[in-house]
């Protein structure tokens, strides 16, 4: 029987009731599971889309699959912080913790995504998303979220993030510095300036008001 990593926080009662694989690590509930060599396996960087429609329809968290509460967490990227879109839904507190202080992409900031061989059927994220690291987390607690789909770039639906009730920053496991905060926001940005551009001067002034609406977030 497999064993939870010796470097891994124990699990909370939530996620203590997920699947193991063969390394060690929980899968979330939204984990694609794929045929691999004769095997059923875990793909931790595919989406089972039909757990996205379940999520929202049923507020079902994202990392542990059960009922979410009144609270919801997301742990979302910097530029994220700024648009308040997301392609994935929340999840709870004690999840979106246990998360940013032990998954493995989120912990390491020198860590890049691999889309080696990935399945045929793949969908990338809806819209036009960053395949960066930003190396900095947040956790944004809210109670309220929508969706809508978006018009431009990869097809697909997208959450609006309802206004914080509280918001934290990490990096490397561990509470975040403002400095690596500045980092983070500063190695993204202009990106995100980048596509407002192809989009025209409203998208110039909307994404302006975003970032100056944000800025109390990491002040």
């Amino acid at each position: 029987m497999t064993k939870l990593r010796g470097d891994l926080e124990p699990l909370t009662g939530r996620l203590a009731q997920l699947a193991l694989d063969e390394r060690g690590y929980p899968v979330p509930w939204f984990v694609a599971w794929v045929d691999r060599d004769g095997r059923r396996v875990p793909d931790f960087r595919v989406v089972d889309g039909r757990k996205f429609v379940q999520a929202v329809k049923e507020r079902r968290c994202w990392v542990c699959g059960q009922e979410l509460g009144k609270w919801l967490a997301f742990p979302i990227g910097p530029m994220c912080a700024i648009t308040r879109s997301t392609s994935e839904p929340p999840c709870h507190l004690e999840c979106a913790l246990w998360s940013v202080r032990n998954c493995p992409f989120l912990v390491n900031p020198s860590r890049v995504r691999d889309e080696h061989e990935l399945p045929p059927d793949t969908e990338h994220a809806p819209g036009y998303g960053l395949s960066r690291n930003p190396g900095v987390v947040c956790v944004w607690l809210t109670r309220t979220f929508d969706v809508f789909r978006v018009p431009e770039g990869n097809r697909g639906v997208l959450i609006t993030i309802g206004d914080p009730e509280q918001v934290t920053w990490w990096r490397e496991g561990r509470r975040a510095t403002p400095e690596e905060i500045e980092t983070s926001l500063s190695g993204g940005f202009p990106a995100l300036m980048e596509m407002a551009k192809t989009q025209g001067p409203f998208a110039i002034e909307e994404l302006g008001r975003q970032y100056k609406r944000a800025e109390l977030l990491w002040a």
